[in-house]
């Protein structure tokens, strides 16, 4: 599999690979961020996502694939600190504001630094089509924000620290993509990189829920919540494990900017699953993020 995945690196087979995979991601990261969001305290729901694909990801890390390169090691670490700042910063936006609020506001930071990154990084330059796409698909989820904070009558007394949260996020987003995409192209086997990351970054969080669920007054039942988790983490994998394959693929830059459809995809959810509003103006605005993404794609 490692084999056939590398061959297919700056390829148009493999350009074609990192599309699909980019869009995979978009779709299940926006079930991912309303998972995070939904029925359960947010930390709570990450804990039990991290414990769940931390130990699928352990055996895998030992004993399934190569040992990582010496100079991985240091690689992993800067992972792990990016990850759980991410991780912690994501809770506590969502602890304090609205999904469809929050959410698009971490996606529309992330790929316009992403891009920029991708810059300074590898080298990756983006034509002026493209950048045209960037500003589409970003004006698009931050119009998507901004409605949804006109009209959004709920947690209006925190959601002002909720999108300063969100924003920071988003950078974070943009940082971890960017490294995510330098750490799986520094090791001769992908799938490496991806079984030691999950396996690290699974080592906090469940302790941080743990503690938390020892100080609730009423705490959930433990059942459900570990199930929600163990779909979290396979959802986890597709998510953020088809990202790092399409970083590796191809463009770190254009991987970015189409995994950030997820905002369309995550209106939608909010919609579906956790009742919230989608009117016409909505449609309007997904439809320009979309758009965004296409211009992207084709500008290329």
């Amino acid at each position: 599999m490692s084999d056939w995945l590398i061959s297919l690196e700056g390829t148009e087979a493999g350009h074609h690979a990192a599309l699909i995979l980019a869009i995979m991601a978009a779709i299940l990261h926006a079930a991912f961020g309303a998972l995070q969001k939904g029925k359960y305290d947010p930390w709570l729901t990450r804990g039990a996502i991290d414990l769940s694909y931390g130990g699928i990801a352990a055996p895998i890390a030992f004993f399934v694939v190569p040992w990582p390169e010496p100079h991985m090691w240091p690689i992993f670490l800067g992972a792990f600190v990016i990850h759980l700042g991410y991780k912690l910063l994501l809770a506590n936006a969502y602890s304090k504001g609205a999904y469809t609020v929050v959410y698009p506001v971490v996606r529309g930071t992330g790929p316009l630094f992403a891009v920029i990154g991708a810059y300074l990084i590898f080298g990756e330059t983006f034509n002026a089509v493209q950048w045209l796409g960037v500003a589409t698909l970003v004006s698009g989820i931050f119009g998507l924000a901004i409605y949804n904070y006109i009209f959004l009558e709920a947690e209006r007394d925190t959601l002002g620290s909720a999108l300063a949260l969100a924003f920071i996020t988003g950078c974070f987003v943009a940082l971890y993509t960017t490294y995510d995409a330098y750490g799986i192209r520094a090791t001769a086997d992908p799938f490496t990189f991806l079984a030691w990351f999950f396996f690290f970054d699974g080592l906090v969080f469940p302790f941080i829920a743990l503690r938390r669920y020892r100080r609730m007054e009423h705490p959930p039942p433990i059942r459900p919540l570990l199930l929600r988790g163990l779909v979290g983490g396979l959802i986890a994998y597709a998510s953020f494990g088809g990202i790092m394959l399409a970083t590796r693929l191809d463009k770190v830059g254009e991987a970015a900017v189409l995994r950030e459809t997820s905002a369309v995809f995550a209106a939608f959810i909010g919609w579906i699953f956790l009742k919230e509003t989608v009117g016409p103006r909505r449609i309007a605005l997904m439809a320009l993020i979309a758009l965004g993404a296409v211009i992207v794609e084709v500008g290329g």
